[in-house]
């Protein structure tokens, strides 16, 4: 005991004397040789995720925090907070150098006599405790963390002696101002509510700098011992609101009695506050995406990326910590006005849930050029909490916008909005939006081309949505009018693991990490997608082919207002700029003309837009997919689970199916009239219009050749059957259009074979009439007279119908013109 004393006595002397060469004793250079540098880290924050209105100013969507604290500066902390502080936790604050030797004898006395410990720490003291156990919070092994909670908080004077040193060093580099201010901020108040800001906004929904003097003790208090003392358990027996908070009251009440003894406050004001009921008015902070509303699912998406990206840390733990603790305030890409559009219309146009439906909606808008997610919402409540799930099909925590590792989802079937892609390939592999293909409906559409996984053959009968049956349908007419069998047919002269790549090289995967799926049927939009994808995908072929990753997080700011790096969108070049005006162009007309007249029609003000729809089989989903210069969106209702036939279900607001024609124009009439539109760029002529090819005299050759030399030349084989004809019987006698003449590649030419019913007309010109009978005898011979002025010529045949060469059946008439000398001219007159 004499021993601790001898130190107690020599660390109460000022600092600079407490570590001098004074001390001589063996326990003084105990004491000595305790470290007196305490590192003091970062306090943990809670982290601010924002959004931009239209005046630019910031809007609030969520907080985080372990610890629900805002650190303040001394000025924004009243002088009641600071003299209650001092007053009722250390009287000799400002007169001692960190260790109170009245108070810490005392204490350390009915330590060692009784086996436990009592008060006596000083505010230095206190709060090197906190940083101490600050320290073990941001640890993220579970025993590390418990063993130096314990090592921090253990009853020993062994801890006690190395606190108090610590304080003594504390003192030393820092101001008692500064002390002062980091101890009001570290300090807990109860609960996860953390330093004199967030203690009185959480209890009283005032700030530091506007507590009253009996609202200022009563939170003192609470540091005293936060589980006995905290304001937010109104049902409590000893600290309830039906006996005014008792304990707190007795504890503030000291406090009050300290301030007037020391002279902090006056006797009017210390009756005055003693008499002042204890009233806390408890403000629930904002905390998780929940409190984000219609735009939870971004939140999701945002807290999702500073999780995962290294961005942010090396690894999960680290990146967590920096997020929950470190104080960040992120300013994200989220434009409200389009998102107030997009929140306001899904719920106008989809329930959020459907008897005997498991119904999704979803809305998405990623800026061209930028790749920054401007608007992301759908027709569900956002809870991360089983519980709540459990209490509607209303509530989920999965993300339909969103791949699997971002959100939970697995994707939809984006039906003809994935045919963008080989429509890109089309073009890319030299083929023009005139060409035609044979988009005959067939069952066997025999072997595809795939350069991956080997040629392969399907078997399968699509059909067009809306029942069209040309034979041969041009690139741009299939893509208008979304025609599938036009499109497999685009496929069958292109490489299915090139259409592939090249949706991919458009920033699209499967939502689930699966590989793509690249056999025919996957050109119609087999492929379970994210809608995120697809409007990163509409953004660069709007971007003249140059697709950008999508952003969450414009930037970030630190607690002390530096800039923390965040992820960069990536932009790269899918298809040429050529190739991409192509699309363009096709697309428009998609728009003007097409399958998404209705989206068009209703979108106001009108700027150059392109788009594309998408309906899967049974109508279980159905998509409206589209983009202006400036801006990207994608509308979606979508079957989670099961089917349902949309054009038989109706909404309150109308026809399902038709809801992404109600809610598509109603988010872009937004980003039009706000961002604007430019033209997009014009497709070349090669890009446009088919290569003139001449098709081949194909007459007397097999029909197995015909085939292989029309196909060889560019055009579409049609076997038309038998005709009449001259011909050996089997022998090409016909096409259509004739050989010699020219068309556009990938034209339909229609072939027909020889059944050698015809017989040859011989030729008879020279011939005398009795010769020419004779000749001609298989045939009914009709005379005629045609007048010559060749005597040679009378008597003989000077012309036939039909001519020499043609087929015609036996006993079909020929006619013959027999020459006739003509008379002398008239005399004029």
């Amino acid at each position: 005991m004499s021993a601790i004393v001898g130190v107690l006595v020599t660390a109460a002397v000022t600092p600079a004397l407490a570590l001098s060469g004074m001390a001589a004793t063996n326990t003084i250079n105990v004491f000595e040789n305790l470290p007196d540098y305490l590192k003091i880290d970062q306090l943990s924050q809670k982290s601010n995720i924002y959004a931009t209105r239209s005046d630019g100013s910031e809007a609030l969507l969520a907080s985080f925090y372990d610890q629900n604290r805002v650190e303040v500066g001394s000025d924004a902390i009243n002088q009641f907070v600071k003299d209650a502080a001092t007053s009722g936790e250390d009287p000799r604050f400002y007169d001692h150098g960190g260790v109170d030797l009245q108070g810490t004898v005392g204490g350390l006395v009915s330590t060692l006599a009784g086996g436990g410990t009592r008060g006596g720490s000083s505010i230095t003291q206190q709060y090197v405790k906190n940083v101490l156990v600050q320290k073990c919070e941001v640890l993220t092994d579970a025993q590390k963390k418990s063993d130096c909670y314990d090592a921090a908080t253990a009853t020993t004077p062994d801890r006690k002696l190395k606190e108090m040193r610590l304080a003594i060093g504390v003192e030393k580099k820092y101001a008692k101002d500064d002390i002062l201010r980091s101890y009001l901020n570290i300090t807990g108040f109860g609960g996860t509510v953390y330093g004199i800001e967030s203690a009185a906004e959480y209890y009283f929904g005032a700030t530091a700098l506007t507590l009253t003097l009996p609202q200022a003790a009563s939170l003192v208090a609470i540091v005293n011992n936060p589980v006995k003392f905290q304001l937010d358990q109104p049902d409590s027996v000893t600290n309830g609101a039906a006996n005014g908070y008792a304990a707190n009251k007795d504890r503030r009440d000291y406090i009050l009695d300290e301030m007037l003894k020391y002279g902090k406050i006056n006797q009017a004001d210390h009756d005055a506050a003693i008499a002042a009921p204890i009233e806390p008015s408890i403000h629930e902070p904002s905390t998780g995406c929940q409190t984000a509303a219609g735009s939870a699912f971004f939140c999701d998406l945002v807290v999702n990326i500073l999780q995962t990206n290294t961005t942010f840390g090396a690894d999960e733990a680290t990146r967590l910590a920096n997020f929950r603790r470190g104080g960040y305030n992120v300013y994200t890409t989220l434009d409200l006005d389009l998102q107030n559009a997009a929140e306001t219309t899904m719920k106008a146009n989809v329930p959020d849930t459907y008897p005997g439906w498991d119904v999704g909606g979803v809305i998405v808008s990623v800026g061209v050029g930028t790749g920054k997610v401007l608007a992301m919402t759908q027709n569900k409540d956002y809870s991360q909490d089983p519980a709540v799930q459990a209490t509607g099909a209303n509530y989920t925590s999965i993300n339909y916008n969103t791949n699997v590792d971002q959100g939970g989802s697995h994707g939809f079937q984006p039906g003809s909005t994935y045919k963008v892609f080989t429509l890109a390939e089309w073009l890319t592999e030299g083929h023009s939006l005139n060409e035609r293909v044979d988009s005959r409906r067939k069952t066997d559409w025999g072997v595809f081309r795939d350069s991956c996984l080997g040629n392969q053959s399907f078997v399968f009968n699509p059909k067009n949505d809306s029942g069209e049956a040309g034979a041969n349908y041009s690139a741009l007419e299939s893509t208008i009018n979304s025609i599938n069998t036009g499109y497999i047919g685009m496929a069958k002269k292109l490489d299915l693991c090139g259409i592939r790549k090249t949706a991919e090289a458009f920033g699209v995967t499967r939502a689930d990490g699966d590989p793509l799926q690249e056999g025919a049927s996957a050109v119609l939009g087999t492929n379970e997608v994210a809608p995120l994808s697809m409007a990163v995908a509409f953004a660069g072929i709007a971007n003249k082919g140059t697709t950008c990753s999508p952003i969450v997080i414009d930037h970030i700011t630190g607690t002390d207002g530096a800039a923390i790096p965040v992820p960069a969108s990536t932009c790269t070049q899918s298809v040429d700029p050529a190739v991409a005006a192509g699309m363009t162009t096709a697309m428009q007309q998609v728009m003007t003309k097409g399958t998404a007249t209705a989206s068009n029609a209703a979108t106001s003000p009108k700027v150059p837009m392109i788009g594309k729809t998408g309906t899967t089989d049974g109508n279980k989903d159905t998509w409206m997919s589209g983009a202006t210069t400036k801006v990207a969106t994608v509308v979606g209702v979508m079957s989670v689970t099961g089917d349902r036939d949309q054009r038989t279900t109706r909404f309150d607001s109308g026809r399902a199916a038709d809801a992404r024609h109600r809610m598509w124009p109603v988010v872009m009439s937004v980003a039009n009239a706000k961002y604007g539109g430019d033209a997009f760029p014009v497709a070349s002529g090669a890009i446009v219009n088919a290569v003139q090819v001449p098709i081949p005299d194909l007459r007397g050759k097999s029909i197995a050749e015909a085939q292989t030399t029309l196909e060889a030349a560019g055009f579409v084989f049609i076997n038309g059957g038998i005709t009449d004809s001259e011909l050996p019987a089997g022998t090409v006698a016909k096409t259509d259009p004739a050989g010699g003449t020219s068309t556009n590649r990938g034209s339909t030419v229609t072939v027909s074979t020889s059944n050698a019913a015809l017989i040859v007309v011989p030729d008879v010109v020279g011939k005398s009439e009795a010769e020419a009978r004779t000749t001609l005898g298989n045939f009914a011979v009709v005379k005629s007279e045609a007048a010559v002025t060749d005597p040679t010529q009378v008597g003989k045949v000077v012309a036939m119908t039909p001519l020499a060469g043609a087929g015609a059946k036996p006993g079909d008439t020929v006619t013959i013109a027999i020459g006739k000398l003509a008379g002398p001219p008239k005399a004029g007159g």
